[in-house]
């Protein structure tokens, strides 16, 4: 699936249930930067790994 990232947007990673819900904090080519709920910042190639936009949730405000 090809999908545009942009800041702020609500993403999960299926193949890792437990880091929870992620905010994508920068998207550059294939590069995608998210903070996870449970694994904090994470950079990621999207050539290898699979992302999927949590179209329920709303953005967390802290």
């Amino acid at each position: 699936m090809n999908l545009d990232f942009t800041p702020g947007m609500l993403v999960k990673n299926p193949d890792r249930p437990d880091w929870g819900l992620g905010q994508v904090q920068s998207a550059v080519g294939t590069r995608v930067t998210v903070n996870f709920e449970h694994a904090g910042k994470v950079t990621m190639d999207l050539r290898g790994v699979r992302l999927e936009p949590e179209d329920d949730a709303e953005p967390k405000r802290s």
